[in-house]
């Protein structure tokens, strides 16, 4: 293909980042103000219950306006499976999946239509496209989330078959650090009783009076989720480029708002010697195990049968009523304040974002593994 100057332009195939997944994909769309927005599933094979109820419960738990440390935009958030589903059964066609948006103020955002918001992609979108869509962030805003999480409730329809679970809870807002639980023994009921999500009640109780201090001081908090899977078979993960770490990473990273990721030890690996933080093998039921967890289930970006282990950290909410300093697009310096309706921690709606994306790396690489041996 040639350019109007004449010289050959060598063109790659444009990929829009909004397609997850190798034989379990899913492809995404929708925009924070648009009417709806959409989760195309390929790859599910036939044969998998499924309903609507299998579903919704995800994403009421995703959903705004739960409580008074959320964002009070109201969104049902209804799903609506619009193909791949016979009978209460998959098909193994492509699953359409669609949630309406019913709640939107776009005229929030007409003051600041050409103003950089500080923290956000506004800049970032324009710089790569050109063109932005302002109201709510457009594409770049969490409102995408909810196609992810309808997206890995079938994930985890299907990892359940295997006796696979997933289960993430907040463990940290601002500097209140929650104590360690066993997320083996933990349920949606356990991490729900809290509207922060934390299971540590005591914890839970400071971190909501955090939450309120903030919002009320017309500010954000940041915090970490703690994200496990349990049941996990030894072996799936690709070696090299497709580890089952890279995938969980690219996974979690990709959640808007969040800063860094790790499993197992992470980071305090970095203070111990070899010796200290190798994890013996051992014989236990006829199985091969570890006596302790903290290479976090994987190895050699490998499953070793280990619980997985994961922590992510997550920014505060970037837009902010208070003044900020920015500039336009034009690049004429300017003072903003955002008005509309914002999470004052991200935290609280956080952790079934989080599973929904562990559900689908592990419903892909289940996949994946089936092929891998004769």
């Amino acid at each position: 293909m040639f350019g109007s100057n004449g010289n050959a332009l060598v063109y790659f195939l444009a990929m829009s980042g909004s397609t997850f997944g190798h034989i379990f994909r899913v492809t995404t769309a929708g925009e924070s103000h648009g009417p709806a927005n959409v989760a195309i599933v390929d790859g599910c094979p036939a044969g998998l219950p499924l309903s609507v109820s299998d579903i919704q419960p995800e994403l009421d738990r995703r959903r705004p306006g739960q409580s008074s440390i959320t964002t009070q935009r109201r969104e049902g958030d209804q799903v609506q499976i619009l193909s791949g589903v016979f009978e209460g059964k998959t098909t193994g066609t492509p699953i359409g999946l669609l949630i309406p948006s019913l709640d939107q103020r776009s005229g929030d955002y007409s003051d600041i239509e050409h103003l950089f918001r500080p923290g956000h992609a506004d800049f970032t979108f324009h710089a790569k496209y050109g063109i932005r869509d302002p109201k709510g962030g457009g594409r770049a805003s969490a409102r995408e989330t909810v196609a992810r999480v309808a997206a890995g409730a079938i994930a985890r329809k299907l990892l359940q078959a295997s006796k696979i679970t997933v289960i993430a809870y907040t463990c940290q807002v601002g500097n209140i650090v929650a104590q360690e639980v066993d997320g083996s023994v933990l349920s949606w009921a356990d991490v729900d009783q809290s509207p922060v999500r934390c299971p540590d009640l005591d914890a839970a109780g400071r971190m909501e009076d955090l939450i309120h201090k903030v919002r009320k001081e017309g500010d954000s908090i940041g915090g970490a989720c703690r994200i496990e899977a349990f049941g996990v078979p030894a072996g799936l993960g690709e070696p090299v480029f497709d580890k089952l770490k890279a995938d969980l990473a690219k996974a979690l990273l990709s959640i808007p708002a969040v800063m860094s990721f790790e499993y197992g030890i992470g980071a305090a690996a970095a203070e111990l010697r070899g010796s200290q933080c190798n994890d013996p093998f051992a014989m236990r039921d006829q199985h091969v195990v570890t006596v302790s967890n903290r290479h976090g289930g994987m190895l050699g970006g490998i499953t070793s049968g280990m619980p997985i282990t994961m922590r992510v950290v997550v920014k505060p909410t970037s837009s902010l009523p208070q003044a900020q300093q920015t500039v336009s697009a034009s690049g004429e310096p300017a003072t903003i304040r955002t008005k509309g309706r914002h999470d004052p921690c991200l935290l609280p709606r956080f952790a079934p974002i989080a599973e929904s994306m562990v559900c689908l790396v592990l419903a892909d690489h289940l996949l994946r593994q089936r092929s891998a041996r004769a």
